[in-house]
C-alpha cells in the first residue's frame, strides 16, 4: 500500500467519524407533534390533589391509540399529567427518573417535593425553548408534602404558574370556567371526582380529540392512586347535536343581479352594474329574490 493510498483511507475514515459526530450533535426531538394527547384537568381538594385525563393518542387528526396513560407518579410526593407530544412526554419522564434517582442516592432522609419538581420542569422547558428545540408538551404537576398541597402547570415554552385548579389544551377554555364557578377548597373526594367528570364530559362533547376512556388520579400524604380506565355516561339526544346548523348564523349568501342603467335601453354602451344583495341564509326574502 502506497503512502498516498494510506492517507486517502485515513481521510475517508476521519470524514465518516466526523459525519457521525455531527449527526449525533444535530439530533433533535420533536419539532412538530405527531402523536398527541389532549386536555388534562387537575384540582385541589380537602385531602390532596385530583387529576383527570383521557387515554387517547391522536396521529394528526386520526385517533390512533386509545390506551395512552398520560398521568404518572413522580417520586413520593408528586403527580405529573401531560398533554401534547407523547414521545416528548416519555423523554420528560426519563429526565425525572434520573432526577429522582440522583435525589435518592443521597440517602439523607429527605426527598424532592412537588414545588422542587415543578421548578425543575420550568427550567427544562424554558431551556429547550431557548434552543429552538422545544419539548412539545403542556405539563401539570401536583402533589402533597408535609401537609402542603401544591398544584402548578408549565407550558412548552416555560410559562408557569400555580393555582387551585389548572388545565391544559381545550381544558383551559372549556373546563376552567366550570371550575371557577363550582370549585371550593373544602371539596370532598366524591365531589371532586364529580366535578372532574363534569369537565371531562364537556370536553368529550366539544373536543374532537377526546375519547370516552379516562383515568382519575389522586395524591395525598399516603401516596398516589391512579384509577383503572373507565367511561362516562353521556347523552347525545340534544337537538343541537342532532342538527347543529338549525338557527345558526352561519355564512351569508350573496345574491347577484345584473341591472341595466336604463331599463328601456336595449343595448348597453357600458358594462352593467354589479349590485350585490346580501341576505342571511334561509331568509324568506331570499327565495322571493331568487324567483324574481
Amino acid at each position: 500500500m502506497t503512502r498516498k493510498t494510506s492517507l486517502t483511507m485515513e481521510s475517508n475514515q476521519s470524514n465518516q467519524h466526523n459525519s457521525l459526530l455531527a449527526s449525533e450533535a444535530d439530533s433533535q426531538r420533536t419539532l412538530y407533534p405527531y402523536v398527541t394527547g389532549t386536555s388534562v384537568v387537575a384540582i385541589k381538594y380537602k385531602d390532596g390533589i385530583l387529576m383527570a385525563s383521557d387515554m387517547g393518542g391522536s396521529y394528526g387528526s386520526t385517533l390512533r391509540y386509545k390506551s395512552v396513560e398520560r398521568i404518572k407518579p413522580v417520586g413520593k410526593h408528586s403527580l405529573l399529567g401531560a398533554s401534547g407530544e407523547i414521545s416528548d412526554f416519555q423523554e420528560i419522564l426519563r429526565y425525572l427518573d434520573e432526577l429522582i434517582l440522583y435525589d435518592n442516592m443521597w440517602d439523607d432522609g429527605n426527598s424532592l417535593g412537588p414545588k422542587e419538581v415543578h421548578s425543575y420542569l420550568t427550567r427544562v422547558m424554558y431551556n429547550r425553548r431557548n434552543k429552538f428545540n422545544p419539548l412539545w408538551n403542556s405539563l401539570i404537576l401536583g402533589g402533597v408534602k408535609n401537609g402542603h398541597k401544591y398544584l402548578g402547570m408549565v407550558s412548552m415554552i416555560g410559562v408557569n404558574f400555580e393555582d387551585d385548579h389548572v388545565a391544559t389544551g381545550f381544558g383551559n377554555h372549556l373546563a376552567r370556567p366550570i371550575l371557577r364557578d363550582e370549585w371550593h377548597e373544602n371539596l370532598s373526594f366524591e365531589d371532586g371526582v364529580k366535578l372532574l367528570e363534569k369537565c371531562m364530559r364537556v370536553l368529550l362533547y366539544r373536543d374532537r380529540s377526546a375519547i370516552n376512556k379516562l383515568q382519575i388520579a389522586k395524591i395525598t400524604e399516603e401516596g398516589v392512586t391512579v384509577s383503572q380506565p373507565y367511561s362516562l355516561k353521556t347523552f347525545w339526544g340534544f337537538s343541537a347535536f342532532q342538527n347543529p346548523t338549525v338557527g345558526a348564523e352561519g355564512s351569508w349568501w350573496v345574491v347577484v343581479r345584473w341591472v341595466r342603467p336604463n331599463p328601456d335601453q336595449k343595448k348597453l354602451r357600458r358594462p352593467p352594474l354589479l349590485l350585490p344583495l346580501i341576505l342571511p341564509p334561509r331568509s324568506p326574502q331570499l327565495a322571493a329574490n331568487l324567483d324574481a
